[in-house]
């Protein structure tokens, strides 16, 4: 229990990396409102998830596709507060489990937020990510965490998805592309001449997101043990640093043979490409399993990257391609690395992937569609070149 709620903090750092790295790699005239929605986010996406989202998420004996959940309660009543709420395996009481849970809801929308950045509005992000944390997450968690139907895909051994490579990350990442492509690129950012990069205004601050994220991973890979279990506990925390590491180290390759030089912004991604990839697969791989996984999502998440601008999608942070993108690598790779002969196989995976990607991806483009014709979805012209802190906030981050 003790090591449940280390694990929540951790999660919930992880929300303070997101908002750094996005403010870092955006312009500064976009600060203030970066840390506002990410500020948002985290509220949000906590309170929605104690009124609907957890028991939604949870929802007892369920096999199928939908299941509404109503407000937490008092988990302590019953055998709530003792490890009769869940055994030794579970190792937890009813307020540890939502806690930690909790902290996973909002990073949907949190990696939303990035894909989106410096020319969203306002308002119209904020109702989004409401609906998308406060409804459709634990609809589509509850398939696989709460006894849904993703359990009897694989030949009936259940889809694996550890701690949320697909349930979590491509959900995020398929969501925040349907909202690119409603919301169109930022200003300048492609010509008849081609693209033309806008640079991030502090590289400091995003690799100090990244470490952050990075750290809190622990927690996000680390918790989903579900206990202090000594044996999986050592191996998960093992198996997420080698992969970040070797993440990194494919995007550092990478990007200097593409670009021609050493570049840290692929670089940084490249450790959450790491990351990602593992999230999946992180108690079920051997420790050169999981090398290669990173290595593997570090490659991938350069040439992603490269490849959205190319067909003019963009995303100021790499939100898509480390998210989305290295998702499926991970859920793949459930299959192409277990040790454990668990039967796991990539058709039964990629159905799984696929169908919570599709999901989210469809949900969103609907929904960030409707907003756009009633309320819009985009600043004008000249508020996307003054800068959303001045437009929307009244406010600069910096006074210099």
């Amino acid at each position: 229990m003790l090591w449940t709620v280390i694990a929540a903090a951790l999660v919930f750092l992880m929300h303070l990396g997101f908002a750094t790295l996005e403010a870092g790699l955006t312009q500064k005239k976009n600060t203030v409102n970066i840390l506002f929605k990410n500020c948002f986010i985290i509220a949000i996406g906590i309170v929605t998830y104690a009124l609907v989202g957890f028991n939604t998420h949870y929802p007892g004996d369920f096999n199928g596709w939908i299941s509404i959940g109503k407000p937490i309660g008092d988990l302590n009543a019953g055998a709530g507060a003792t490890f009769g709420y869940g055994g030794l395996d579970l190792a937890m009481t009813g307020y540890g489990d939502f806690i930690f849970q909790a902290m996973f809801a909002a990073t949907a929308a949190t990696i939303v937020s990035g894909a989106v950045a410096e020319r969203v509005k306002l308002p119209t992000f904020m109702i989004f990510a409401t609906i998308l944390v406060g409804f459709l997450y634990p609809v589509v968690g509850s398939w696989h965490w709460g006894g849904g139907w993703l359990g009897d895909l694989n030949g009936g051994n259940g889809f694996k998805d550890f701690a949320g490579s697909a349930v979590v990350h491509a959900f995020g990442g398929f969501a925040a592309l349907a909202c690119v492509l409603v919301l169109g690129p930022r200003a300048g950012k492609y010509t008849k001449d081609g693209v033309k990069p806008i640079l991030p205004h502090n590289l400091p601050l995003a690799a100090i997101g990244v470490f952050l994220l990075f750290f809190g991973w622990f927690g996000f890979n680390g918790g989903s043990v579900l206990s202090a279990n000594p044996g999986p506990l050592g191996l998960v925390f093992t198996t997420t640093t080698l992969a970040a590491c070797t993440g990194a180290l494919g995007a550092m390759a990478t990007s200097w043979v593409t670009l021609k030089k050493p570049d840290l912004s692929m670089t940084l991604n490249g450790f959450l490409a790491g990351l990602v990839g593992i999230t999946a697969n992180a108690d079920i791989v051997s420790t050169n399993g999981a090398m290669i996984i990173g290595l593997v999502g570090g490659v991938i998440v350069v040439l992603s990257v490269l490849m959205f601008d190319k067909i003019k999608i963009d995303d100021p942070v790499g939100a898509i391609s480390v998210h989305g993108v290295c998702g499926i690598w991970g859920i793949l790779a459930c299959a192409l690395f277990d040790t454990t002969d668990s039967g796991f196989t990539v058709i039964g995976q990629l159905t799984g992937v696929l169908a919570v990607g599709a999901t989210a991806f469809i949900f969103s483009f609907v929904v960030f569609f409707i907003l756009k014709l009633v309320m819009g979805v985009r600043v004008d012209a000249s508020e996307e070149a003054e800068g959303l802190d001045v437009a929307e906030h009244g406010a600069p981050a910096y006074t210099d």
